[in-house]
């Protein structure tokens, strides 16, 4: 398996020396994205690099092709030939994915908005190893723009930080072309990296787990457990600081709000930085834990919220970036080996994970008072439990019943799925379950 990475890395000094490089890149892309639109009958019956081919002989004059059907060279006068092979590649796929848009919209007869196409496009160039760009000592190298009217060599300064970051994390890995972006009023090179993985290939019998149950009141809860329902390790991540700072963000465009503004763009850039670092954080503490005691699977629930949302709760909910966090640590667990997988989320708070029922969530009783928690749920059987460590328990139970039925023969299978036996179906199943289910293929 091949996992890439990109990283980010500052050009020192320059701001706007750029600008025209972008824009007659972007200018490029408008042009051969026209070409697509007036020749699609004949590139959609080709792929890959026959596309191409047949994009620059409708294009570009040679000796063999004096006079093409679109002179690219009357308008862009030297462009580098990677250059011009990257914006022909960039007009390809926009404009195929506008012809696969307008058809599905054809087929499902002309519902909603039609698909436009766009010839504008805000992309950014990628600079072609030693077409384009030159890594010439550890910190400078050589970029090739368009200034004054001509395609120049630059040499630029790279941040030393950056290189270090990328020297200690990616020495092992093959660094790619890198793509020119401006983040804020500054340039930056973006180097992808490539690494060859090989994940795990452990047996279900000898796995250990990290099951991670993603929330509102805490970020994560993850569990370390084995398929016998042992559990090894858990760890509760709550960035209590980095919580508060989001509610006084929140608290202070509220206000800002309540006195007329309509838009606070600086506030909300402070609101979603704030978010982007729990993000990151939350992230890497999942990651560093499944590390820490060598987890073969990474397992989440499956959380598909969608529509408006209501309640007290329903901003939490909105900024409850949880696909990126997923997102993020699979990307991570690749890396490492790992594999990723889901269950269905029905039912893992609901559930006792001794199987003694349904748990109520909030109130429970302690030293003869009622205390409300929304954390802490009580059990059928009287016991107070916190409710997202109960989840991660059911979490990763759901997990070892699948695949260890999985593993199975159909006939020993079968009636184990029946709604009658005694092991229930995929949204009842708890610990205990899984306890029970392993003994008795044991025996």
């Amino acid at each position: 398996m091949e996992v890439i990475s990109s990283y980010k890395v500052k050009i020192l000094h320059y701001s706007h020396i750029f600008d025209e490089t972008v824009a007659v890149y972007r200018k490029a892309v408008s042009f051969f994205i026209t070409v697509c639109a007036k020749e699609w009958n004949v590139l959609s019956k080709l792929r890959g690099t026959e596309r191409n081919n047949v994009m620059e002989s409708l294009t570009i004059q040679t000796k063999k092709n004096p006079s093409p059907k679109y002179d690219f060279h009357q308008q862009f006068y030297k462009m580098p030939s990677y250059f011009r092979r990257a914006a022909i590649q960039e007009a390809i796929g926009c404009y195929s994915s506008y012809a696969s848009n307008h058809k599905n919209w054809m087929d499902n007869g002309r519902v909603g908005k039609e698909p436009k196409l766009t010839l504008k496009r805000d992309t950014m160039p990628t600079l072609y190893k030693n077409n384009m760009f030159i890594r010439t000592e550890r910190c400078t190298a050589r970029v090739k723009v368009y200034h004054k009217k001509d395609w120049v060599w630059l040499d630029v300064n790279l941040r030393k930080q950056d290189i270090g970051y990328l020297e200690r994390h990616c020495k092992t890995d093959e660094m790619m072309s890198p793509t020119l972006v401006k983040h804020g009023k500054r340039w930056h090179l973006v180097f992808p990296f490539k690494r060859k993985v090989k994940l795990h290939n452990t047996p279900i019998e000898e796995q250990t787990i990290c099951a991670v149950d993603l929330g509102l009141n805490n970020h994560a809860v993850c569990s370390i457990m084995q398929s016998n329902g042992t559990v090894v390790a858990r760890k509760f991540i709550n960035l209590a600081s980095e919580k508060d700072h989001l509610c006084k963000a929140l608290g202070r465009q509220k206000k800002s709000q309540q006195h007329g503004s309509r838009k606070t763009p600086i506030l909300w850039k402070h609101i979603n930085d704030i978010n982007t670092d729990i993000i990151r954080k939350t992230a890497r503490e999942i990651m560093e834990f499944a590390i820490l005691y060598h987890a073969d699977t990474i397992v989440f629930e499956y959380l598909d919220i969608k529509g408006k949302k209501h309640g007290s709760k329903k901003q939490r909910l909105a900024l409850w970036r949880k696909r990126e966090i997923q997102k993020m640590v699979e990307h991570h667990a690749h890396k490492n080996g790992m594999r990723i997988s889901r269950i269905c989320a029905w039912n893992t708070s609901k559930l006792a994970f001794d199987g003694s029922g349904k748990v109520e969530r909030g109130s429970y009783e302690q030293a003869g008072k009622t205390k409300y928690n929304y954390s802490i749920c009580v059990f059928p059987n009287g016991k107070t439990y916190h409710c997202d460590l109960n989840a991660s328990y059911n979490i990763g139970a759901r997990y070892f019943i699948r695949e260890l039925l999985k593993s199975e023969s159909v006939m020993a299978r079968l009636p184990m799925d029946a709604k009658a036996h005694p092991y229930g179906t995929g949204t009842t199943r708890t610990l205990s379950t899984l306890i029970r289910l392993y003994a008795d293929l044991c025996t």
